[in-house]
């Protein structure tokens, strides 16, 4: 259901409660807006938001014309919306993109009018599970790894990991899949050691995709090829003799979670958006290259204002419970240089410039010129309860990591959708006692200001759009 209407007639007194960091119903980092002028020249800043009340709860669409002050209500004001997963801005495009585990979600995009107002596009589209995308041309791209075609299955019966990939055309308002059923987007034995693996993230290089490998074991298919070839001696334990687990943590009797290899990191490079016969290319200085939240695979491959790749591993695979399967690096960054199929010598521990020594970050993204953003967990990721509720700046220049300051001392959760203009990267925050606001932080300094505040429970999305022609 789309429609204007009162918030004030239908939710009655406004809670504002802590929020929970990172769900599967974060919202997403927003490609970087190219600075275009005074704030409101043109255009709208919208906001994805949600409003708890005491009977019910609603998701809003708001616009306004400026960021950096102000104040804003969803009384009486906005476009209510059925929420959604990722709020995805794209193309002056705003797409509510719905992730459910297991089963397609409904998925759909919106305008800006020219009165200033947001607008719903005519087309749903029922959207496969995907545990991560990116933006290709006119496409926005999902992908996950799941099961074959019953056709491919060994004889055992067991299934090949195959990789499943969606387009949304954001102008045409069309959807298509690839097809799996020859078995050329088999994701088995893909770096060559028998594992499967899965994608984070798919940035555009020209009229290549570069991609984040996450290595993700062994499936029934791998354990059972070749006699078992591809268990490693010492590692038979870790092949589950039963099914267990639950949702994205669910495994089968067979099966080997989690990679046996750690401590290296692999980026595939594709020629188009048809994401067939990459370039691999590989590095053992930093771990796999993925924050991860559940199911959700975050992309930390990202391209500097000059070209270069920066890669980003926050060695999430410190949190395995095996010994074997445990990264012994550190948080850290690699380069693959503007033009390059392969890494350089560049390296940087990021973890050694945080308190203590060894913490990690949870995401990642562009900040303008050769800096970036970074979502950083509170304590190591040895330990237990950790959380992403600070910020730090990592100039990829001077090699240095700067911890953000001027955000509020009550913070409870940082949105995981980004806006970068006008030369600030602008983020919602959410405290235990005021209302979600949005910050501004000027990467050169690492200092965030507080800007417009929302009349509303959470910020879930933000973006600036123009009106539709």
């Amino acid at each position: 259901m789309q429609e204007k209407f009162s918030l004030l007639s239908r939710l009655g007194t406004l809670l504002i409660p802590s929020l929970v960091l990172a769900s599967c119903s974060d919202s997403t980092d927003a490609p970087s807006v190219p600075d275009s002028g005074a704030e409101g020249a043109s255009g709208r800043y919208v906001y994805a938001t949600t409003v708890q009340g005491s009977n019910a709860t609603s998701n809003v669409l708001l616009t306004d014309t400026a960021v950096a002050s102000g104040t804003v209500s969803t009384v009486g004001n906005g476009l209510l919306n059925d929420g959604a997963s990722y709020w995805v801005f794209y193309k002056n495009y705003l797409f509510a993109l719905t992730y459910n585990q297991g089963n397609a979600g409904t998925t759909r995009s919106y305008v800006l009018q020219s009165d200033g107002s947001m607008k719903a596009r005519p087309t749903e589209y029922r959207v496969k599970r995907f545990t991560t995308y990116g933006f290709y041309d006119d496409y926005i791209m999902t992908t996950s790894t799941g099961d074959g075609p019953s056709q491919l299955a060994d004889s055992k019966g067991y299934l090949p990991k195959t990789l499943l990939v969606n387009y949304l055309d954001v102008t045409a308002e069309t959807s298509r899949t690839n097809n799996t059923e020859s078995g050329v987007y088999s994701v088995e034995n893909y770096l060559g050691n028998g594992e499967y693996v899965t994608l984070a993230g798919l940035l555009q290089r020209g009229t290549s995709i570069v991609s984040g490998v996450v290595p993700m074991g062994l499936s029934q298919y791998g354990v059972a090829a070749d006699g078992g070839k591809w268990v490693r001696k010492g590692y038979e334990h870790l092949v589950h003799t039963e099914a267990g687990g639950s949702a994205s943590s669910a495994y089968k009797a067979g099966e080997l979670t989690g990679t046996q290899y750690p401590d290296e990191c692999w980026v595939a490079i594709y020629d188009n958006a048809d994401l067939l016969h990459p370039t691999l290319v590989r590095t053992d200085r930093i771990s796999w290259p993925s924050g991860r939240f559940k199911s959700q695979y975050y992309q930390t491959v990202w391209k500097a204002d000059n070209g270069d790749i920066y890669v980003f591993s926050p060695s999430y695979a410190k949190t395995m419970t095996d010994p074997l399967q445990r990264t012994s690096l550190p948080a850290g960054v690699c380069r693959i240089p503007a033009g390059s199929n392969k890494f350089d010598d560049y390296y940087v521990n990021l973890e050694e410039q945080t308190p203590g020594g060894n913490r990690s970050f949870m995401r990642c993204w562009p900040a303008g010129g050769n800096r970036f953003l970074m979502l950083m967990y509170d304590r190591p990721l040895s330990e237990t309860g950790f959380e992403a509720t600070q910020l730090a700046v990592f100039d990829a220049d001077t090699r240095r990591l700067t911890y953000v300051s001027g955000l509020p001392s009550t913070l409870t959760s940082i949105s995981g959708n980004v806006l970068a203009r006008d030369g600030k990267v602008y983020i919602p925050v959410m405290t235990s006692d005021a209302m979600p606001a949005v910050y501004s932080i000027d990467p050169a300094t690492a200092v965030a200001a507080k800007g417009i505040s929302i009349a509303a429970t959470s910020i879930n999305g933000l973006g600036y759009i123009e009106s539709a022609k």
